[in-house]
Formats: structure tokens, sequence, C-alpha cells
């Protein structure tokens, strides 16, 4: 096994736990979950399985992995951010062996390809593959602190790429996957506010892959399109003009749903809050600093 340790977040992943546990077997010494207090049979069956748990009350997903981080007894050098649904493809697994034992040691963390499985098709139209830092070495990383698309910072040392992808499969329904992306809308919705307003944290030089920032270029590009027609330009454009539409019955729902409908809640709420608030930007800032920031 490679000197690598895992670390999963957990709540109710009974369904994706033993598909997750098993592909971790397959490329780190170590597994640790951080569970949430599950009430289904996730913390049974990682035991089973040999995974060490580890439970802490929820309070975002970045307090929970910087705690992570923080309080687990991890002696590998090296750590993979794996969430529950996903399991890395057999040639990224091949290409860990192979990178790992000829590695300079000013290379403190790597980028992989993530790809989406929806409703068991891979969605090979219509959206470039998200590149995430996942693999780092722990005296050098964190997880930033935003309500939305949290990536690992590495803090000092070169960011490589990783060639070989990963997947993000998730097996639950669509009843579920609209619920949790109902929360999301709201936690996009005030990552929206809090980067329109410039509210966020600033002057970190840590780096995430010059992928993340160059997504986060085209996020504020965004976000100074007009509510509402931007999630509509931005469906028709993964679903049209990136040709989401080969991938048939499941890239429409895929894109319709995850491109347009959760864009277009997530500006619903954005609206919501600018409208009670009288349009007026300092009582915005106010409110959200009030509720989100001041905690």
């Amino acid at each position: 096994m490679l000197d690598i340790s895992v670390i999963i977040l957990t709540y109710n992943e009974e369904v994706h736990i033993e598909r997750c546990l098993n592909n971790a077997k397959r490329f780190a010494k170590e597994i640790f979950i951080v569970d949430s207090y599950s009430t289904d049979k996730t913390v049974d069956i990682a035991l089973s399985m040999g995974a060490k748990i580890y439970q802490h009350p929820w309070e975002n997903y970045s307090k929970q992995f910087n705690w992570g981080l923080q309080n687990l007894p991890i002696t590998t050098e090296w750590v993979w951010r794996m969430d529950a649904d996903e399991y890395l493809s057999d040639d990224l697994i091949n290409e860990l062996h192979q990178t790992l034992a000829k590695l300079p040691n000013s290379v403190n963390g790597f980028t992989a390809p993530c790809l989406r499985v929806f409703m068991g098709k891979y969605i090979k139209h219509g959206i470039i593959p998200l590149i995430l830092l996942r693999l780092f070495k722990i005296k050098y990383a964190q997880c930033e602190n935003r309500f939305m698309d949290e990536h690992i910072q590495v803090t000092e040392g070169r960011v490589e790429n990783l060639k070989n992808p990963f997947y993000d499969d998730n097996l639950n329904g669509l009843t579920w996957w609209t619920t949790k992306h109902n929360g999301y809308a709201t936690r996009e919705a005030i990552d929206l506010l809090l980067t329109e307003y410039n509210l966020l944290e600033q002057g970190t030089t840590a780096n995430s892959g010059s992928h993340s920032s160059a997504v986060r270029q085209k996020k504020m590009k965004y976000i100074k399109m007009p509510l509402f027609w931007r999630a509509s330009a931005f469906f028709f454009y993964r679903y049209i003009f990136r040709l989401g539409f080969l991938d048939g019955k499941e890239g429409f729902m895929w894109h319709f749903l995850q491109g347009w409908w959760y864009r277009t809640l997530a500006d619903a709420k954005v609206y919501e809050i600018k409208k009670r608030f009288g349009w007026n930007d300092e009582r915005i800032k106010a409110f959200i600093k009030e509720t989100y920031l001041d905690k």
C-alpha cells in the first residue's frame, strides 16, 4: 500500500460506503471516517471492513474536514480526500503507485479530474471535468472555509496534475438528489452574495491548482450577469453548444437539473434576499455578515 491515508466524511452513506472502502483499500495504508452520527448502517459496515471511525458533530464541510486533519491519528505523509459516493479509476490507482515512487520533495499536492456518473450513465458531454486537488501532504494543507465548492489548499510547494480520473457516482434517487441540491442552492446563493459584495476572506496565497483558479475567475464573470438569465444561458451553453444532448435522457436530466434548475433556484434565493432588504446593498451586506459570518 502507498503512504496515503484516506479521509471520508459520512452521514447515512450505507448505500455507498462498501464500494468506497473497497476502492480505497487498493491504494491507501489507512482509512479514516469522520461520521456525523449516522442513523443507518454506515458505521457498522465501515467497522466490519476495517476503517477507523471517529464521530464529530457537523457544522459544515470545511470545519468537519479540517477537524479530521487536526485530530485524526494520521501517520502517513499523504492524504486523499474522498467522498463516500466516489471511487478512483483503475488507471488512477496505477498512476498513484507509479507517481509516488519517484516524486521530488518539492511537490506537496496533486489534482485529478473528477468525472460525473448520473443515474448510472457517465456524462461525457456538455461539461468540462472538474480538476480537484485531492492528494496532499498533510502538513501543508487545509480545506478552505467557504459555503460552497470548498477546495483543499496547499500552503507551500508545487501542485502537480494526475492524468487519470476518479468518479462521482451517487446511487441515491432523484428525490434525494433534489432535496440535497435545494440545500446546496442556499449555500450557493450565500456564496454568490459573499463574492458579489467582496465579503470573502482575502489575501491567501494557498494553491488549489490552476484549474480551480480558472473556475473561480469564470464564476466572477457569471456573478456579473443578470439573475435568472445567467442560469438559462449556462444550460443552453452546456446542453447545445457543448453537445450535452448527446448523452441521451440522462444527459438532458443532468444538464437541466444541475445546469438550469439548481442554478435558477440559487438565483431565486439571491433574489429573495435582495428583495427582502429593498435592494439596499448595505442592508444586504449587514444581513449576510450577521447571519453567516459573525458566528
